[in-house]
């Protein structure tokens, strides 16, 4: 249940891999409110000290390049991660242990002081004085990635019904099944809930260890588009892990998103309102001090972008051992879409019993220490 792009890519696997497969989701598709159905996401494997999620980027970026090669058009564009850090990086930092990662692993981070100067052109000199820049990073077209995940599940045979979960359907303690808002009844051997910031609400004894919140972004509308396009401009994080602040390249029509990946606001999706003043405000004046000429620049749209956080950072992947029949896949907790090559496969593994190298994180657990990913602001 879901066709974001956890549902979308496992939908894809599991038909590939023989399975019938029905796919319940409100529509329409790619749904408007789902957090992958977006402009763009950052493609990094930057992880601070965290290896597991580096290795797990290094092979995602191997099914993004495939994905590139494949499909019509390229929707990943490698255009880099510049990753700034307002003092000197020291080791503890993500920025510093991301750069050692990178390098222990053979990758060619470029540091700050031999950057390109046209790549820190829209930049105030003296806003972040070390970092660096990973060429093997960037952007993906999110939205547009699982519109193609949809169209390639289609070809394959994957049914899709636009419509809500009103109610598992259950025997017992297996659940054979979903009641839709339709009033329709669709059974099945195996019901996975990929529903994203939707999952803590219809699966409600789950709520100590996922829970929905909303996060700003914003769109300023660029005086020169190509001040803000590649090669002079690039995906970038400043200070992330203690500002959350993070952008993007501008899109063809010279919006440049700005977001923040911090705390956010607990909340219903549903229920998400706009982003407020008070942030664009914040924005602006966090703007004014690293790239002045963005600052002012009109606001031309507005979201709040829905996570589904865990209570570790880590995605929930697994088979829930209380209710037979049952396989939940969700906990994105902002940093999932960049996995999408290789998230239809351990979801798939899920489904089938089939042990994945990637359940010592993934898998099934109960409340346990409370964390976030490196790379995430959980300060004020």
């Amino acid at each position: 249940m879901g066709a974001g792009v956890f549902g979308a890519a496992s939908a894809l696997v599991l038909r590939q891999r023989g399975w019938e497969v029905t796919v319940i989701d409100p529509g329409p598709l790619p749904h408007v409110d789902a957090s992958s159905t977006d402009v763009s996401k950052v493609i990094r494997m930057d992880y601070g000290s965290d290896v597991f999620y580096m290795e797990l980027g290094e092979e995602a970026f191997d099914g993004w390049d495939r994905w590139n090669r494949e499909w019509p058009r390229p929707l990943y564009h490698e255009d880099g991660f510049l990753i700034l850090s307002r003092g000197a990086m020291e080791a503890g930092s993500f920025s510093a242990d991301s750069f050692a990662a990178l390098k222990e692993r053979g990758h060619d981070p470029i540091r700050l002081t031999d950057v390109p100067t046209n790549l820190m052109s829209q930049w105030d000199a003296d806003s972040h004085s070390d970092g660096y820049f990973n060429p093997r990073a960037g952007w993906a077209e999110s939205g547009a990635v699982v519109d193609q995940l949809i169209g390639l599940a289609r070809s394959e045979g994957v049914r899709f019904r636009e419509a809500g979960m009103a109610a598992l359907l259950s025997d017992e303690s297996r659940v054979s099944g979903v009641l839709t808002t339709a009033g329709e009844r669709v059974f099945s051997d195996r019901v996975v809930v990929a529903a994203g910031a939707w999952s803590p609400s219809l699966l409600p004894w789950l709520s100590d260890v996922i829970w929905a919140t909303g996060q700003p972004v914003l769109h300023f509308q660029a005086d020169d588009a190509a001040a803000f396009s590649p090669p002079n401009f690039s995906p970038w994080s400043a200070d992330i892990s203690l500002s959350g602040w993070y952008g993007f390249p501008a899109l063809e029509d010279g919006r440049v998103k700005v977001a923040n990946h911090g705390v956010g606001t607990r909340l219903h999706p549903d229920q998400r309102g706009t982003v407020s003043d008070d942030h664009v405000a914040r924005t602006r004046d966090f703007l004014r001090g690293v790239i002045p000429r963005l600052a002012d620049q009109p606001v031309v749209y507005r979201r709040v972008c829905m996570y589904c956080d865990s209570f570790d950072g880590d995605f929930l992947i697994g088979a829930d051992p209380d209710r037979e029949g049952l396989v939940v896949a969700t906990g994105g907790s902002g940093h999932g879409f960049k996995f999408a090559p290789v998230l239809g496969d351990v979801i798939a593994d899920a489904v089938e019993g089939i042990e994945n190298p990637r359940s010592s994180r993934f898998g099934w657990r109960k409340l346990g220490q409370v964390r976030t990913e490196e790379a995430r602001f959980t300060g004020d």
